[in-house]
């Protein structure tokens, strides 16, 4: 079995349409949708470039997940810890 990542622009709605499009999908077993930090976890022995495809037909903003992304969204999300100082 394969994962596959997915950074997808996610509004509200987004995901309803995400779900109904990727059932359509063959070799799709679970999706995981982490809407936070806009986030699809797809788990099962589909061909990645297909859904990618299948997930830009319906009009979604979809690349492949990558370590910058992981970045972006620690801070988006607020998990990491400022220390501020004030030296006046």
């Amino acid at each position: 079995m394969e994962t596959i990542e997915l950074k997808v622009d996610m509004v509200a709605l987004h995901e309803k349409r995400l779900r109904k499009c990727l059932s359509k999908v063959k070799g799709i077993e679970r999706v995981e949708v982490e809407a936070s930090i806009e986030k699809v976890v797809i788990t099962g022995y589909a061909n990645r470039n297909k859904v990618v495809k299948a997930l830009r037909r319906v009009g979604l903003r979809v690349e492949f997940w990558s370590a910058h992304n992981e970045i972006l969204s620690t801070y988006a999300t607020g998990s990491v810890m400022f220390n501020t100082y004030s030296f006046f």
